[in-house]
């Protein structure tokens, strides 16, 4: 009975969940102004580098 009904659940509403996490996941990356911050976090190791 509970494996029915968990089956159910993620069949429909846990699917559509998923894709709308999924959605703002990818809006949030593709925001402008976003390109700035990743940049700035993907240099953030090598600030501190003596070697370079």
């Amino acid at each position: 009975m509970t494996y029915d009904a968990l089956r159910h659940f993620a069949d429909s509403w846990g699917l559509a969940f998923m894709l709308v996490l999924f959605l703002s996941f990818a809006g949030w990356a593709f925001r402008p102004g976003s390109r700035d911050v990743s940049n700035r976090v993907a240099h953030m190791i090598f600030e501190d580098d003596d070697n370079g």
